[in-house]
C-alpha cells in the first residue's frame, strides 16, 4: 500500500499529465511509420508511447474518480481505476528509453500493461450494472444517465486507442509477419474472408446455445481487399452476426416455416467500405431504437448476471456488443447504423472510412 505522500504525489502527477493533450494516430500513418520497423523507428516508437501513453491513461483514472450516481465508489470501478493508476505509474517511473536495450525492456513492460487490462470492458460493466441494480429498478433509463453514457463512450473509445498503439508496437517486433501485414494491420484484407471467419464462430455459438442456427449467405467480391485491422472488424461482424442469428432463431424456433438466412453484403465505394448484416428476426420496436447504442440496454429477454459463473461467450449479454462495435467503427473515422423494420427485420452497417486518415 503507498503511502499518504507518495499517493499525494502520484495523483498530482496524474492530474498534470491528465491535463496534457494527446496526440492522435491516422491508420495512414500507422502503415507509412510501421513499414520500416527498423530499430531507430522502433526506438522512435516507444520514446513517443512513453511520452503519449500516460496523457491517455492519466485522463481516464481522473474521470473514473468522478462519475456521477456514485459509480466511481463501485467495487468494480475502484478496481479498473487501481489497474489505470498502476500503469501510470509503471510508464512514468521507467527510465528514459534511449537504447534498443531500454526500448526492448520498455516494449516487455507494455505488453503486461495490455494484459493487465484484458478485463476492463466486463469489470466496467459488473460496476454499472451494480448501479443499475441500485438505482434503476426499472428498464426506463433515467434523466442524467447521458452523462454515464458518455464517459463509457470516451473511455471505451479511449481504451481502443491505447490497445491500437500498443498493440501496433509490439506487433512491430514480429521477425516474421505475414505477408502485406504491418503490425496490427492487414494492408491487404479481405472483407469477405473475415465475414466468413466471424460467422462461423457466431454461428458455433449460436449451435451450441440452441441446438440449430440458421444459414448465412455471403455476397461481395472475393477478390477486394482493404487496409485495415483485422481484428476490430471481426469483433464488429461477430457481433453483428452474432445478434442476427439470435433474432432469426429464437422467432422461428417454433415455427414451421423455413428459417430465412441471415445475409452480409460487401460493397465497395469510391469512399467506404459498407457491409450490411440483414435478418428476418422480427426487428427492433421503435420504443426500443433510442436506445440500442446505451449500456443499459439489452435485447435479451434474462441478461446472465456478470458477476455470476461464466460459460465464455454467449448468444446475448449485457448490452455492451453495439455501443461497442459502433465504436470500433468509428476509431478510424467510419459508422455503424441499423434500420429497423418492426415485425419484418433488421439492417445493420459498418461502414468503414477507405482513405486511412
Amino acid at each position: 500500500m503507498a503511502s499518504e505522500p507518495v499517493a499525494r504525489a502520484v495523483a498530482e502527477e496524474v492530474g498534470r499529465w491528465g491535463s496534457m493533450k494527446q496526440t492522435g494516430v491516422s491508420l495512414r500513418y500507422m502503415m507509412e511509420f510501421g513499414s520500416r520497423p527498423t530499430e531507430r523507428n522502433l526506438l522512435l516508437s516507444a520514446q513517443f508511447l512513453q511520452k503519449e501513453l500516460p496523457i491517455r491513461i492519466a485522463r481516464r483514472a481522473l474521470e473514473l474518480d468522478s462519475l456521477p450516481f456514485g459509480l466511481s465508489s463501485k467495487p468494480a470501478i475502484l478496481k479498473v481505476r487501481d489497474w489505470y493508476l498502476d500503469s501510470f505509474r509503471d510508464i512514468r517511473y521507467f527510465p528514459e528509453v534511449r537504447t534498443r536495450n531500454d526500448e526492448l525492456a520498455f516494449t516487455q513492460m507494455i505488453k503486461m500493461i495490455k494484459v493487465r487490462h484484458n478485463n476492463v470492458v466486463p469489470t466496467m460493466a459488473l460496476g454499472v450494472q451494480q448501479l443499475k441494480k441500485d438505482q434503476f429498478r426499472t428498464r426506463k433509463i433515467p434523466t442524467g444517465f447521458d452523462e454515464i453514457h458518455e464517459f463509457l463512450d470516451r473511455f471505451y473509445m479511449s481504451r481502443i486507442g491505447i490497445r491500437m498503439l500498443i498493440g501496433q508496437h509490439v506487433a512491430l517486433h514480429d521477425p516474421d509477419p505475414e505477408p502485406g501485414v504491418i503490425g496490427l494491420i492487414n494492408t491487404e484484407l479481405s472483407p469477405i474472408q473475415v465475414a466468413q471467419a466471424a460467422s462461423e464462430d457466431a454461428r458455433s455459438i449460436c449451435l451450441r446455445e440452441y441446438g440449430s442456427a440458421p444459414d448465412i449467405n455471403i455476397y461481395g467480391d472475393p477478390t477486394f481487399t482493404f487496409p485495415y485491422v483485422s481484428s476490430h472488424l471481426h469483433l464488429m461482424l461477430f457481433e453483428l452476426v452474432k445478434n442476427s442469428l439470435r433474432a432469426v432463431q429464437e422467432r422461428y424456433m417454433n415455427s414451421d416455416k423455413d428459417v430465412p438466412p441471415v445475409r452480409i453484403i460487401v460493397a465497395d465505394g469510391a469512399e467506404d467500405v459498407t457491409i450490411k448484416v440483414s435478418d428476418e428476426g422480427g426487428g427492433i420496436p421503435r420504443s426500443g431504437l433510442p436506445r440500442i447504442f446505451t449500456y443499459l440496454y439489452s435485447t435479451a429477454k434474462n441478461p446472465p448476471e456478470i458477476d455470476g459463473p461464466s460459460e465464455g461467450v454467449t448468444m446475448a449479454g449485457y448490452g455492451y456488443g453495439l455501443p461497442i462495435s459502433r465504436l470500433y467503427a468509428r476509431y478510424f473515422g467510419g459508422d455503424l447504423q441499423i434500420i429497423s423494420m418492426e415485425g419484418y427485420g433488421r439492417k445493420t452497417r459498418p461502414i468503414l472510412e477507405d482513405k486511412q486518415d
